[in-house]
């Protein structure tokens, strides 16, 4: 199993610029009666996982075919979709969306509103994983999700740190890989969580200001700021960048595999990244939209999905049958950190300028 492969598109096509052009595959059509779905994904793996594992068993319980097309970038999807609903076409009904492009389409009305009470089990979603209006109109609701989390080589560091706060300890000059982003690696975020109270203290100028201060704190411990998965899984696993933050699943699946690394869920929590399920306003298949956001909404397709796929699950988790090894693969109980897309949406250039100017620059 390529660890590195199977996770990187999914998540890269969720607006890490991660995703290569050569990832996206041919729509893959399956074969029903007269109502059919076309079904926008994240290309390459995640795509072929939902090829095999989800797609068919909705078609053999509902009778709607899938077609799944594979999708570019989060903001070039939004913008491809955009462009489309003007000229009354969908290039997908419904499609998986990053945070931040949900929030760009609710500017525009591009996403048709979602009926809760078509949605069996929306009563046990979990609130962070809807998407609504300003006027309460649901727009989204969560498909996927993962956790990003502090790692570490066990070679290196036989006892697993407790906190984010590691990664200012001096002890550790030189031997963090963090991801390069304001808007990927959430870093303001666990900033305020761990040392200013929490999230809401980025909710001003001055307290942003005062994050990205603490936040620049943290240089010289860093060896790599990663825009390549592949490069920062290598060197923890050799131990040549022993400490930093990645993905939880696949941190998992390489410590699996036998290599000395491990995932932590800090005190401050995991930080919890997700993508939703919107449907374009130029969809006239409403009604087998809300059959398949019913379907992918049950505990057991959920539970499908964290075995399958790898992602943490949309629901409360005394709904779901996971064990709690199948759970801990994927999720923590800890409260996590919530990045806060909002600022993404509304001050992404100026807090772009600053983080080069002050972090990664």
């Amino acid at each position: 199993m390529n660890i590195h492969t199977n996770n990187t598109s999914r998540r890269a096509v969720l607006g890490l610029g991660l995703a290569a052009a050569g990832m996206l595959a041919m729509p893959a059509v399956l074969r029903a009666q007269e109502k059919s779905l076309k079904v926008g994904v994240y290309g390459g793996y995640f795509k072929d996982s939902f090829d095999k594992n989800i797609f068919p068993e909705f078609s053999k319980a509902t009778g709607i075919a899938v077609e799944s097309v594979a999708e570019p970038t989060g903001e070039a999807w939004l913008v491809q979709l955009e462009q489309a609903a003007r000229a009354g076409q969908t290039p997908a009904d419904l499609s998986m969306m990053s945070q931040v492009a949900t929030l760009k389409g609710l500017e525009t009305e591009l996403w048709t509103p979602l009926d809760p009470s078509r949605i069996a089990n929306y009563g046990d979603l979990l609130d962070r994983f809807i998407s609504k209006y300003k006027d309460g109109r649901v727009a989204g609701v969560g498909a996927v999700a993962w956790y990003v989390t502090l790692v570490t080589n066990t070679g290196t560091y036989p006892q697993a740190p407790d906190s984010w706060a590691a990664l200012w300890d001096p002890a550790n000059k030189d031997r963090l890989g963090l991801l390069a982003l304001a808007t990927n690696s959430f870093l303001l975020e666990v900033t305020a969580k761990t040392f200013m109270g929490g999230t809401s203290a980025l909710d001003t100028e001055a307290g942003q200001l005062k994050a990205f201060e603490k936040l620049a704190e943290i240089k010289s411990n860093v060896r790599l700021w990663y825009r390549d998965e592949a490069q920062f899984e290598q060197a923890l696993k050799s131990g040549e960048i022993p400490m930093g933050q990645y993905y939880h699943d696949v941190t998992g699946l390489a410590a699996a595999d036998g290599h000395p690394v491990r995932s932590t869920f800090p005190k401050e929590g995991g930080i919890l990244d997700c993508g939703n399920w919107v449907l374009s306003r130029a969809s006239t298949k409403v009604e087998e939209a809300h059959v398949f956001i019913d379907y992918m909404s049950r505990p057991a397709t959920q539970a499908l999905l964290s075995r399958n796929v790898g992602t943490a699950p949309t629901l409360k988790r005394d709904k779901l049958d996971l064990t709690e090894k199948e759970f801990a693969a994927v999720a923590s109980d800890i409260d996590p950190v919530i990045p806060r897309y909002d600022l993404y949406q509304t001050k992404s250039d100026w807090l772009n300028q600053k983080w080069t100017e002050l972090i990664a620059g």
